[in-house]
C-alpha cells in the first residue's frame, strides 16, 4: 500500500501555501512555481501526467489527459529510448516496472518525495527520489536499484532521470568546447529521433562538452521570455544525455551516467545510486533559470556559499616552474602591496630525486624541492602572514609522472591496460582510485601538506587529464567496466575525507580549467577555475556560458600579461580588469612587471572590486546583451534589497559611428531612485558616460528606457555603480 506521512503533506500545505487534494492515483512533486505529477496505482505503471508551471489548483493535476511511461525499462512494449536495462541472473533481457509506494517527508525548504517502484516478475527494487527545493524551484532526481537474485544482475543501462515534455518545437543549447574553449553554447532546433551529448572521459569529463543543457520549448531560448527546462549533471564522471522526440512529438530526456563500457555487476542486496539531475524549468526564459540556479548554489551547491571569496596573486603565468625562495618572497611582497587577500604557489615546488622543473617529472612526489625552497614551505607560509595576507598551495594528488619515485615504488597504483604501451597526457598518467591503499594516499598528500605547514588556508587541486588505456590493476577482470564510475566515487570518497578534516581552507576545483565542473564535485569547493585561457576577450564568451549555471561568486577569473599566453591578443589592462571584476578577483600578472601608472590603477581597482563585490558574489545575474548576438555585451548583478546594482558593458569590436544600444537594465525596484556612478576609470581614456555621472534616475526609468551612452574603441569597458537613495 502507499505510504504518505501525514506530518510531511502538514508540511507541504504551510510550506507551498495550497492544501493538497489528491486522490489515491496523484503524486505531486513541486516548488512554489513547478510541478511535476505522476499517476499511480499499484501494480501498474508510474505514468508522468503533467510537468511545467504549478497551478493554483492542485486538484486540477488528476484533470491531466495525457500520460507518459515515467521511468521506462527495456524489453517491454516500449520501443524508445530506455532509463533502466538489467540482465537478469537467467538471462532476461527485460525488465518491467510497477507502482507499489510512496512517501513524502519535509526539511524546512526541502520536500523529499520516494517513489518505490519493484519488477513483479523479479525481486528487483527501484525508488525514485525528487529533492524539490521550495524557495529556489530547482528539483533532483535520481534512481537506486537494488536486488536479492543470488547471482546478481548485470546494469547496462541506469539513468538518473527521465522527464517528457510536449510542445510544437524544441531548441536544445548544448555548452561544449575543448581545453581554453569551455562553455561555448551552441543552439539547434531538434526534430525526429534522437540527439545525444556524452562525455566517455571518465575523469576530466568536461573537457569536449559539459553535462548541462536548456531545452527551449517552441521557439528559441530567450533571456526574459519563452518556456525553457534547464538540467545540470552532479557528476563529474563519464555522462550522457538523450533527447528523444517520437513519432507524436513529445520529447523524452534521459540523463545520467554514461552506460559506454560501464555495465555494472550489481550483487544481492547492494543499492546502485545514481547522480542527481538538478533541473528547474521556467515560464520566463533563461534569465530566470540562470538566477534559481545560483541562489540554489549558494545555499547548497557550493561550499560555504555565504562566505567571502578571497582575491590572490598566482605566480603561474610570472615563473611557471623557474623560480626560488627569494622569486616567491618578492612576489608574496608585492601581492601584499597591491591589496590582495592571498598569494597562491602554482606547480613546481616538489621534487627532489625528480625535481618539478618542468611537467615531465616529479608529479606524485610532493615533498618540498630543497634546491628551489631549502626553508620549505612553512617560511613562505610565514612570509605571507607577516605580511598580513594568506598563502595557498597548487596540489595534483590524483595524478602521477611515470618518472617519479611514487611510479618506481608503486607502479600497480597507475591506471593503464596491461601488455598495453603506457599513454601519457601532459606526460602524465592517473591514480587508480578505485583502490582503497590509493585513496589513502591521496588524503595523504593533502593532509601531510597541511599538517608540516600550519597556516595555509587554500588549496588549488587540480586534474590535467581524462582516462585513455582504462583499466585498474585493483579491479578484478570481470568487473574492469566498474572503473570509470568507482574512481568518481573514489574521488569522492577523498573529498569527504579532506572536508571533515578541513572545513575551513578555502579548496579551487581545477582541472586544466573547466574539465570537471559539477554540483557534485562543487560540493567540496569554494570556488573554481573555469580555464587555463585569461584571454579577457575569449572569458567574457567563456564566462557568459557558464554563468547560465554556476554564480559568479565562485568563478575565478584573473587579470594576466599581455600580450596574452595562450591567444597573443593585446587588450587594455583596464579591460582585463573590468571582465575578470565581473566574476571572483585574481591577477597572474605581476606588478615587477608592471609600469608604476599600471601598477597604481591596478592597486585602484582592486579597492573598487572590493566596493563592489557582495554585489558581484551574492547579487542576482541579469543578462542585458549577449556577445553571440552583439558587438556590445553588458550584464549587472543586483543586490537582493534592490539597493545597489553594478552593471558590466564592454564593446569587442571597434564601430566607427559608436556603438548606441541602449542598456535596458533589470531586476530593480521601480519605486526607488538610484544615482550613477562610473567606477574603475581610467584617466587616460574619455569616458562617454560623462553626462550621466552622478544623475538619479528611477527604477522605472532604467528598467524602460535605459542607459544610453556611446561606446566606440575595441575593448572599451564601463563599470556603473548604482545606488539607491
Amino acid at each position: 500500500m502507499r505510504k504518505i506521512r501525514l506530518f510531511s503533506l502538514l508540511f507541504l500545505t504551510a510550506a507551498c501555501g495550497f492544501i493538497p487534494a489528491f486522490s489515491q492515483e496523484s503524486i505531486v512533486v513541486s516548488t512554489s512555481e513547478t510541478a511535476l505529477c505522476f499517476r499511480a496505482e499499484p501494480g501498474k505503471k508510474l505514468i508522468q501526467t503533467y510537468f511545467g508551471e504549478r497551478l493554483n489548483s492542485a486538484a486540477e493535476y488528476e484533470t491531466a489527459t495525457t500520460g507518459f511511461d515515467a521511468f521506462p525499462t527495456f524489453g517491454g512494449k516500449a520501443i524508445g529510448e530506455a532509463a533502466l536495462r538489467v540482465v537478469h541472473q537467467d538471462g532476461n533481457t527485460s525488465s518491467e516496472l510497477v507502482y507499489e509506494s510512496h512517501t513524502v517527508t519535509a526539511d524546512g525548504d526541502v520536500v523529499t518525495t520516494q517513489i518505490n517502484l519493484y519488477d513483479p516478475a523479479y525481486p528487483v527494487q527501484v525508488k525514485l527520489f525528487f529533492i524539490a527545493y521550495q524557495k529556489s524551484n530547482l528539483i533532483e532526481q535520481y534512481m537506486e536499484i537494488s536486488h536479492t537474485e543470488k547471482k546478481g544482475v548485470v546494469l547496462y543501462d541506469f539513468a538518473s532521470s527521465y522527464l517528457t515534455l510536449a510542445a510544437q518545437n524544441y531548441f536544445l543549447t548544448e555548452f561544449h568546447g575543448d581545453w581554453a574553449q569551455e562553455m561555448q553554447m551552441e543552439e539547434q532546433q531538434l526534430y525526429y529521433g534522437t540527439k545525444k551529448i556524452e562525455s566517455r572521459a571518465g575523469v576530466r569529463s568536461n573537457q569536449y562538452a559539459h553535462a548541462c543543457f536548456l531545452l527551449s520549448e517552441n521557439d528559441k531560448a530567450q533571456e526574459t521570455s519563452g518556456n525553457v527546462l534547464a538540467g545540470q549533471l552532479e557528476w563529474p564522471g563519464s555522462w550522457e544525455m538523450r533527447f528523444e522526440m517520437d513519432q507524436l512529438g513529445n520529447m523524452h530526456i534521459i540523463c545520467g551516467m554514461n552506460p559506454y563500457a560501464s555495465q555494472y555487476k550489481l550483487p544481492q542486496k547492494t543499492v546502485f545510486k545514481t547522480p542527481a539531475l538538478l533541473f528547474t524549468y521556467s515560464t520566463s526564459g533563461t534569465g530566470t533559470v540562470t538566477r534559481r540556479f545560483h541562489r540554489w548554489a549558494k545555499e547548497y551547491g557550493i561550499h560555504d556559499g555565504e562566505r567571502t571569496r578571497l582575491t590572490l596573486l598566482n605566480n603561474w603565468e610570472a615563473t611557471y616552474f623557474k623560480f626560488n625562495e627569494d622569486i616567491l618572497k618578492g612576489i608574496i611582497e608585492d601581492a601584499a602591496d597591491m591589496g590582495f587577500e592571498l598569494f597562491l604557489l602554482d606547480d613546481g615546488w616538489f621534487g627532489n630525486k625528480y625535481p618539478r622543473n618542468n611537467d615531465h617529472q616529479g608529479l606524485g612526489d610532493w615533498e618540498t624541492n630543497h634546491e628551489k625552497l631549502p626553508n620549505g614551505l612553512g617560511c613562505l607560509v610565514k612570509e605571507a602572514t607577516d605580511k598580513g595576507i594568506q598563502f595557498g598551495i597548487w596540489l595534483e594528488p590524483e595524478m602521477i609522472n611515470p618518472k617519479s619515485e611514487l611510479y618506481e615504488k608503486h607502479p600497480d597504483w597507475v591506471i593503464t591496460q596491461p601488455g598495453r604501451e603506457i599513454d601519457t597526457q601532459r606526460h602524465q598518467m592517473i591514480l587508480d582510485l578505485t583502490n582503497p591503499k590509493v585513496q589513502d594516499y591521496v588524503f595523504s598528500v593533502v593532509d601531510k601538506t597541511m599538517q608540516e605547514n600550519p597556516g595555509i588556508a587554500y588549496i588549488k587541486w587540480d586534474c590535467n587529464r581524462f582516462m585513455t588505456n582504462a583499466a585498474s590493476p585493483y579491479l578484478k577482470p570481470e568487473l574492469q567496466s566498474h572503473l570509470f564510475i568507482e574512481y568518481t566515487r573514489g574521488l569522492f570518497n577523498v573529498l569527504d575525507r579532506v572536508r571533515e578534516k578541513y572545513p575551513d581552507t578555502h579548496m579551487m576545483l581545477c582541472s586544466g580549467g573547466g574539465g570537471r565542473i559539477d554540483y557534485a564535485t562543487l560540493r567540496y569547493f569554494d570556488e573554481f577555475w573555469i580555464s587555463d585561457n585569461t584571454d579577457a576577450l575569449e572569458r567574457i564568451f567563456i564566462q557568459w556560458g557558464t554563468t547560465y549555471f554556476f554564480p559568479a561568486m565562485a568563478l575565478a577569473s584573473h587579470v594576466s600579461v599581455v600580450p596574452n599566453h595562450y591567444t597573443g591578443r593585446i587588450t587594455p589592462l583596464k579591460f582585463r580588469f573590468d571582465v575578470a571584476m565581473s566574476a571572483k578577483l585574481g591577477m597572474d600578472l605581476q606588478p615587477k612587471d608592471m609600469s608604476e601608472e599600471d601598477k597604481q590603477f591596478a592597486k585602484n581597482a582592486i579597492q573598487e572590486y572590493y566596493g563592489i563585490r557582495d554585489i558581484v558574489q551574492q547579487g542576482d545575474l541579469y543578462r542585458l546583451l549577449s556577445p553571440y548576438k552583439s558587438r556590445r555585451t553588458a550584464m549587472m548583478y543586483v543586490t537582493e534589497d534592490q539597493n545597489k546594482a553594478v552593471v558590466f558593458s564592454y564593446l569587442l569590436k571597434k564601430t566607427i559611428n559608436g556603438e548606441r544600444t541602449p542598456l535596458v537594465l533589470q531586476g530593480l525596484d521601480p519605486d526607488k531612485h538610484y544615482t550613477l556612478k562610473e567606477i574603475n576609470k581610467d584617466p587616460k581614456q574619455y569616458s562617454w558616460f560623462s553626462p550621466l555621472e552622478g544623475k538619479t534616475f528611477s527604477g522605472d526609468y532604467l528598467m524602460k528606457y535605459g542607459l544610453r551612452f556611446t561606446m566606440y574603441n575595441e575593448y572599451d569597458s564601463k563599470v556603473i555603480l548604482l545606488e539607491a537613495q
